[in-house]
């Protein structure tokens, strides 16, 4: 958690948490925003990208390669699913914490069972959402025939029971395998990779009440927005150059909460939620309340245009440097995103991604919904970090498996080869509900993983910069 009242820690935890995502070049990480009343997720006018899209910059050698939407999602014959990624195909070592010997299970914390219970709460969230009038438009407009609402609300259900009957990972596997045919993402590249990223919500000291320390306000939705002229007002007619003059036009009296650092504010405007601990010792909570009319603008492909930046080799402790040591720089980069995001408070309800449901820790996944099943379920396959949670003196310091060095499918294989709290990345199988988007998740080639709340989400989502697989699931006709 935070220091509370210490800017010195807010500044570093700030950034480390909203930024940390940002280290990649070629991936990104897209706003989750609630859908709005009962607006279908594929006529969103567009989601702002997440925290790790202030620096993010697309990779510009690569160009998409053309793809008919019958060809997005490939059927994969039951034969071929061991050989496209391992033996191990649909093990999911989280549900019932046995993926692990009982030595790695106690090193990285997952001793004593899985969260069967919260992939199924996952799963009742997608089902809530199926039965509303949104996923019915959704899915008349679906580009893939053999996905209907139907069709994907029963696999659910026979899914939610597997994982309430089933004695085992191994038997979940089995039945899966026997039940439900498996289609495969095209990828970017036609051949199935995916890139991977994760986002997650981020917690920050703030003030109900303005002080020389908190300045920098978010806002709540004026209740004029949907009169308002288009083009609508830029970044800087709404809060000024320096973000300090909200209070001098239209946003004046909207003003929710204030924050210490122009940064942190601006960077939960990009993530579109956030948790706040208080100078008054409580808490709060907000969430996405809706947004001006303005695609979203990397600062990261700016800070290279201008040459401040280089683009080979772009991360996070260059771009801190260079705001760092050019403070005023701020003033300069920050208004050149004119999209600027809308909050109301939530009471402490969990973050909700584009289907106006909640989303879950490591179970919800956000993807392109012009032409992914919306609230489906899939099974992903890519590397996530974890911690060690020994603190024995115990280890190697060679490290083998550590992030820097953690190139293979499997975690290292010698438990000394592991130093107490450090991440290392693992090859996982998860299943996974398909329940948000983001304006930077484009294309059959990217998703992007909720990894939950907090700094050590924040530093986990940050170090998901992985290729992978990723699969939707229906049942047998």
């Amino acid at each position: 958690m935070l220091n509370a009242f210490r800017s010195n820690a807010l500044k570093s935890h700030a950034l480390k948490c909203g930024l940390s995502a940002a280290i990649a070049l070629s991936v990104g990480i897209g706003i989750h925003q609630p859908a709005q009343g009962n607006e279908s997720p594929s006529s969103l006018p567009g989601s702002s990208p997440s925290a790790t899209d202030v620096i993010r910059v697309e990779p510009t050698t690569e160009e998409q390669t053309a793809i008919e939407p019958d060809d997005i999602l490939v059927p994969v014959p039951p034969e071929h699913l061991p050989s496209l990624v391992s033996s191990d195909f649909g093990w999911d070592d989280r549900l019932w914490g046995d993926g692990w010997t009982d030595d790695w299970a106690d090193l990285w914390g997952d001793a004593g069972g899985g969260d069967r219970q919260q992939l199924i709460t996952a799963i009742n969230y997608s089902l809530a959402y199926l039965n509303t009038p949104a996923a019915e438009t959704a899915y008349s407009d679906y580009p893939i025939p053999a996905f209907t609402r139907d069709r994907v609300r029963r696999s659910l259900e026979r899914f939610r029971t597997l994982l309430q009957t089933e004695p085992s990972a191994t038997a979940l596997q089995q039945s899966v395998l026997n039940e439900f045919v498996f289609y495969r993402s095209v990828g970017h590249d036609g051949l199935g990779t995916v890139d991977f990223t994760g986002y997650f919500e981020p917690t920050y000291v703030a003030s109900r009440v303005p002080t020389a320390q908190y300045r920098y306000p978010l806002y709540r939705r004026p209740l004029d927005l949907e009169e308002w002229d288009e083009p609508h007002p830029t970044r800087i007619e709404l809060e000024g150059r320096d973000g300090l003059q909200g209070d001098q036009g239209r946003l004046s009296g909207y003003e929710l909460v204030w924050l210490g650092d122009r940064l942190e504010a601006f960077l939960i405007q990009v993530q579109g939620s956030a948790r706040l601990q208080l100078t008054d010792g409580t808490e709060m909570s907000v969430g996405y309340a809706g947004r001006t009319n303005y695609p979203y603008q990397s600062i990261g492909r700016r800070l290279i245009e201008d040459g401040h930046v280089p683009e080979e080799g772009l991360s996070l402790p260059k771009v801190l440097e260079f705001f760092e040591t050019n403070p005023s720089a701020l003033d300069q980069y920050l208004p050149q995103n004119n999209r600027f995001v809308f909050f109301r408070e939530t009471f402490g309800a969990p973050p909700q991604g584009t289907l106006s449901v909640p989303v879950t820790t490591e179970r919800s996944i956000a993807t392109d919904k012009s032409i992914m099943p919306p609230g489906a379920l899939a099974l992903i396959v890519t590397d996530i970090p974890f911690t060690s949670a020994s603190s024995s003196s115990e280890f190697d310091t060679s490290n083998p498996g550590s992030i820097e060095d953690s190139s293979t499918e499997e975690p290292p294989q010698h438990l000394d080869h592991i130093q107490p709290n450090q991440w290392v990345q693992r090859r996982v199988h998860r299943y996974v509900l398909d329940q948000d988007t983001g304006g930077a998740i484009q294309g059959p080639g990217r998703v992007d993983i909720f990894m939950g709340t907090g700094q050590e989400a924040g530093e986990r989502a940050g170090l998901i910069n992985t290729p992978g697989s990723l699969y939707y699931m229906l049942l047998h006709e």
